[in-house]
């Protein structure tokens, strides 16, 4: 009866001290609230895919990518060398990958069936303004301290830098951002990428009243390059994609436009242009100045 005793207590007292362990290891996980409720993701992710849109923002943070999207693959800006590109269709390939987490827009396909490889965090496009977006991810991520101090810094020389740019063009001036793909032209509102956070909202350049008109809500609208004079403000950013139709340049009523005229023509690389994440901000920050200030 004794032994038995012992014995009991010798076992309650080896999984109490189990527990005791197991609650002072550090939690290697968090809880992150997603738009569609909390989920349990690695605190600190050693093996990330991204698939869609997001890779400049985890590169930023300096988290380790295994994988990602086909458009961030092509992106100059980025050092993803050694990276594959995936995509939500290839669940095979995102297998071998062994990732820990993956992340992509709401409308990425398989879901389900990526959620069963690795936890799965999806944010919906415009949901969030771009540097509340960075700010999301960077709590995915568990670095959320690093990105506020990014953001306040950035966002008082994108101020400066505007203030500069005002005092030389004029604070009445306008601007326009347009992009050539496939053979469309696009104009683009404030919020839409291609530099228009930073001319329209940070550094509070005017936009035209044609492009308010036609961009502003919907965030970009297509245009045929003749309605190219009613929507050119004084100075005209074009992010150019050099492998797609540019025979518009070539005409009269593109020779004709104010800007061109007055040699207020700025091209940009389109692939270098296209995101919003800090890694390309940054490049663009560096774009607009040298172009409005030397």
């Amino acid at each position: 009866m004794m032994k038995k005793r012992i014995l009991a207590i010798t076992v309650i007292l080896l999984l109490v001290s189990s527990f005791t362990m197991l609650a002072a290891e550090p939690k290697n996980t968090i809880t992150y609230q997603s738009e569609n409720g909390p989920i349990e993701v690695p605190a600190n992710p050693e093996r990330v895919i991204v698939l869609s849109t997001f890779t400049g923002n985890v590169l930023a943070l300096d988290v380790n990518l295994v994988g990602v999207d086909s458009w961030s693959k092509n992106n100059p800006n980025y050092d993803l060398e050694g990276i594959p590109a995936v995509s939500d269709d290839n669940l095979e390939k995102i297998l071998e990958l062994n990732p820990d987490l993956i992340i992509g827009l709401s409308n990425i396909k398989n879901i389900s069936r990526l959620k069963q490889i690795a936890p799965t965090v999806t944010f919906t496009y415009g949901r969030l303004d771009y540097l509340e977006q960075h700010l999301e991810i960077a709590k995915l991520l568990n670095k959320e301290e690093e990105a506020r101090k990014w953001i306040n810094d950035f966002k008082a020389r994108a101020a400066e830098a505007g203030q500069k740019i005002k005092d030389k063009i004029g604070e009445d001036a306008t601007v326009t951002v347009i992009e050539n793909f496939d053979k469309e032209l696009y104009v683009f509102g404030e919020n839409w990428a291609r530099g228009t956070e930073i001319l329209y909202q940070e550094m509070e350049l005017k936009m035209p009243d044609r492009v308010k008109e036609l961009a502003l809500e919907t965030g970009f609208h297509a245009l045929s390059f003749e309605v190219l004079p009613e929507i050119a403000g004084d100075y005209l950013i074009i992010s150019k994609n050099s492998d797609s139709d540019t025979s518009f340049q070539e005409t009269e009523t593109y020779e004709n436009i104010p800007a061109v005229e007055n040699d207020r023509v700025f091209e940009a690389d389109a692939k270098k242009f296209y995101f919003n994440d800090p890694i390309t901000l940054e490049y663009q920050l560096e774009f607009i100045k040298d172009s409005f200030l030397n």
